[in-house]
């Protein structure tokens, strides 16, 4: 089971982090951020201004009028129509407050969803832009876990969290000015209550940020144990590891409920502990207010507005209580967000990267060293490789596994770049070629080629969306598949399946041999491209392999000593080095570790190497 990724969310103080958000993303949408912001303030004024209009409607509905009275100062009417205006304007304030309040929700969606989809389109970016030393590194949950989690947690905090906690805020100051129009005194001894409920606050947005942070490492975890039981269920089934794994899993989910419990604990306890400082205030307003009415000092309609007024204040600090915890989620969020958006890619282009142009290329490795990244430190892989591939050659890469074959290939495409030495292309380093076009001269096909859930046509035309029909067609004719593809149900258009998983292993092999002979690209690269497959399709995809060689610098690797007979020239690479090279009939002559291989096959009728000295 994977381990929480650990993340320093301590990194950026908040100042920073709040203007960056507002960089990033809610300056993207200023004109829904700044108008839900203004319907809030309209809602929080209309609110008070309804609680505020109280007074005067219950003093002018139930005290006697023996002439007609000033409306609100504005103007004078009779006293039969006060039981008609006074409700009416209740009403239009609570018609204009419904709208204000839709239109804010349905400005704070549009903006909230706007970020979501802002957030997730970057993370992708992100990720697919990695290079690959850290996509080995760090598990794909992670970031599972940031596009579909992490994303929305910001989003509730920035959208729903800032709009209503400026509404509320507003709320709050507008009724306690219009509380103390109405009587000063009593609004000062609400305003004794006001620390108690900033304590209450700040202890409920602590707890709420510790449980965010350990809820959104499990959920990495659960995300990357989901995805790999997905992915190894058919070793889980012959193992017979289902209640294992159910039980690796429910202890996962276990451990990231305690943790999404406390956090909505947090949220919802918050809210009754500000209730009980928000009784306590309310009961000495009744108290003092109970006295002040005695004394003649306080109307009805005065002291129904006022406790009117103090209910909305007290709702409006617990929905700041709330959304405290909320905005506090957020901020963990966003700056989880923020460590994973910074890291950038260590294989980059230069400022001003030269092209390689369309044509025959030549590939040369010079004294090359390498050392893959890990958690542990670094892993040499390859040391002093000189190797050599001209237009038209065909050049073997054999030896043990592990002994750095694969490494070779992944370094002429820049998955990863050298750590001494260099590789040229016609003379021109690699470090000072633009990507695309080095990429574009490259065609690869590896032991367990991946196909994209589409059809078959878009699988083969992957390099080349612009690709005709028949250009398809031609491309599939030449790697043996057009027979096979005509007997599918849908024929080009039938869908492959996840990974390509409705076609068989040497059906999906000529659909990549496809692809690279649509791409037409001058440098093959050959992973194992046959030892995954039985006898009679690894004689169809030998011969297209053969057709696709033609004409171009292929280096290859390959276990089965007869698919490399024929080669220009072989490099024997054991323990990252070079230690052998020559054509098939000179190693032979040896009895160096090629020769010793080859004592182990029979060429005319290839079968594997032993474990040991297999694969990459």
């Amino acid at each position: 089971m994977n381990s929480p990724a650990h993340h320093n969310d301590k990194d950026q103080p908040l100042g920073q982090l709040l203007k960056r958000l507002w960089r990033d993303y809610l300056s993207h949408h200023k004109v829904a951020f700044f108008s839900s912001i203004g319907l809030a303030i309209c809602a929080g004024a209309l609110t008070a201004g309804l609680l505020r209009f109280l007074e005067p409607a219950i003093d002018l509905l139930f005290q006697p009028h023996p002439g007609p009275v000033r409306f609100l100062n504005v103007f004078t009417v009779q006293p039969q129509w006060l039981i008609a205006l006074v409700p009416g304007v209740i009403i239009a304030l609570s018609i204009a407050r419904s709208l204000t309040m839709a239109g804010q929700a349905a400005l704070v969606n549009r903006l909230g969803h706007g970020i979501v989809g802002d957030i997730q389109k970057q993370l992708f970016s992100r990720m697919i832009n990695a290079d690959l030393s850290r996509l080995r590194n760090q598990h794909s949950g992670t970031f599972v876990s940031s596009v579909l989690f992490d994303a929305n947690l910001v989003r509730e905090a920035f959208t729903n969290g800032v709009v209503n906690y400026t509404q509320n805020v507003l709320i709050v100051v507008g009724v306690m000015v219009a509380m103390g129009f109405i009587d000063l005194p009593l609004t000062l001894i609400v305003l004794l209550g006001v620390p108690g409920v900033s304590l209450v606050m700040r202890k409920f947005g602590k707890r709420s940020r510790k449980a965010a942070k350990g809820a959104m490492a499990e959920t990495e975890v659960l995300s990357s144990a989901l995805m790999e039981n997905l992915d190894g269920v058919r070793v889980i089934k012959i193992e017979n590891r289902e209640q294992a794994e159910e039980a690796n899993v429910a202890a996962v989910i276990d451990r990231r409920q305690r943790h999404v419990i406390k956090g909505a604990d947090s949220r919802a306890f918050a809210g009754p502990a500000s209730d009980i400082i928000a009784y306590s205030i309310v009961a000495a307003v009744i108290g003092y207010a109970g006295w002040s009415a005695s004394k003649g000092q306080m109307s009805v309609g005065g002291f129904a507005a006022f406790i009117g007024m103090l209910m909305l204040a007290g709702q409006s600090l617990r929905q700041l209580s709330n959304l405290t915890t909320v905005m506090s989620e957020g901020m963990t969020a966003a700056r989880r967000l923020f460590t994973a958006l910074d890291i950038q890619p260590e294989i980059r282009e230069q400022a001003n990267p030269q092209s390689l142009p369309a044509g025959p290329v030549e590939i040369e490795l010079h004294n090359v060293e390498f050392a893959y990244s890990t958690a542990n430190g670094l892993v040499p892989t390859l040391n002093g490789v000189n190797l050599k591939v001209s237009p038209g050659e065909t050049v073997a890469l054999v030896g043990p596994s592990g002994g750095g074959k694969s490494t070779i290939l992944s370094l002429l495409p820049r998955f990863y770049d050298v750590t001494s030495g260099r590789i040229t292309a016609n003379g021109i380093d690699l470090r000072d070629l633009s990507l695309s076009s080095l990429r574009d001269q490259i065609a690869l096909v590896t032991q367990e080629p991946f196909l994209f859930d589409d059809t078959i046509a878009a699988n083969i035309a992957y390099g080349r969306e612009a690709a005709t029909e028949e250009q398809i067609i031609e491309a599939a004719r030449a790697a043996a598949a057009h027979e096979f593809i005509l007997g599918l149900p849908q024929g080009y258009q039938t869908r492959v399946g996840e990974a390509g998983a409705r076609l068989s292993g040497g059906q999906r092999q000529r659909i990549a041999i496809a692809r690279a002979f649509l791409k037409n690209a001058p440098i093959l690269l050959l992973d194992e491209a046959t030892s995954a497959l039985d006898t009679e399709s690894e004689a169809l995809v030998q011969q297209a392999l053969d057709r696709l060689m033609e004409g171009r610098a292929t280096l290859m690797i390959a276990h089965r000593l007869s698919t490399v007979r024929n080669a220009d020239r072989i490099y024997v690479i054991s323990a990252g080095k070079v230690i052998e090279q020559g054509t098939h009939d000179d190693l032979i002559a040896t009895s160096g570790l090629y020769a010793r291989l080859a004592r182990q096959q029979s060429l005319d009728a290839p079968m594997d190497l032993l474990p040991d000295e297999t694969g990459a």
